[in-house]
């Protein structure tokens, strides 16, 4: 594995050719605001740039997990929190979400907001020139949606949120999962490249044992959210 750092907000970030991170989590993390009081688990984590971003952003949750099924973005995770003095409140977790003695490192029912990134692709959705690494945090090969919100919805207390981040294509099942585990749709926001162009991100927060009601809120215009956190 080839490691390369990248220098975020003051923090360094081990990447690796397989294991990056794009605008997509930087949207999510950016959505998701988590308070200083809550227990934070990212799933999908990759190199755990979700939780680096929490910290990064001086919004620090109490505890942050990341959960991540592939040993070199684990490796590259630890590293980072390792190298950022950061392993009293920030933990890498090695487990695969659709096994719940493996996702139970984590108590159950003790998170106050899970956050993820999932692989937004079906299977059967077109090949791509892809690294098998790649390829499955893209395409649901190692876990699928239902997988991801059922994961989270079993971490979550009750009262506690779900943020995500999909293509637009999947938001009927999105909000129809989420219903199914518990997790009642509060806000959504679409992302756009230019103003005139259709949405290409949604971001989606959902309340455990919430009532019904649902916020659409602004768009937001990835140029914008560029030069708020870059210049």
């Amino acid at each position: 594995m080839e490691k390369e750092k990248f220098d975020l907000f003051g923090l360094s970030i081990n990447v690796s050719e397989d294991h990056r991170f794009g605008t997509d989590a930087i949207l999510l993390a950016r959505f998701a605001k988590p308070l200083k009081k809550d227990i934070v688990c990212d799933l999908c984590t990759g190199c755990g740039i979700i939780p680096m971003l929490f910290e990064a952003w001086g919004n620090c949750p109490k505890k942050s997990y990341g959960v991540e099924i592939q040993d070199e973005a684990v490796e590259l995770f630890r590293e980072t929190v390792a190298e950022n003095n950061l392993s009293e409140r920030v933990f890498p977790v090695k487990a695969d979400l659709t096994k719940k003695e493996e996702l139970f490192q984590i108590p159950r029912e003790s998170v106050d907001m899970v956050t993820v990134n999932p692989p937004y692709f079906k299977t059967d959705c077109g090949a791509e020139r892809l690294s098998p690494a790649q390829a499955a945090a893209r395409h649901e090969i190692l876990c699928n949606l239902e997988q991801v919100i059922a994961a989270g919805a079993s971490l979550l207390k009750y009262g506690g949120y779900l943020k995500m981040c999909h293509i637009p294509e999947r938001l009927t099942d999105i909000i129809c999962l989420m219903r199914q585990y518990g997790i009642e749709p509060k806000v959504i926001q679409f992302a756009h490249n230019k103003p005139m162009d259709k949405p290409y991100l949604v971001l989606i927060s959902g309340r455990k044992g919430g009532k019904s009601g649902l916020i659409v809120e602004k768009p937001v215009l990835v140029g914008d959210v560029n030069k708020e956190l870059f210049g």
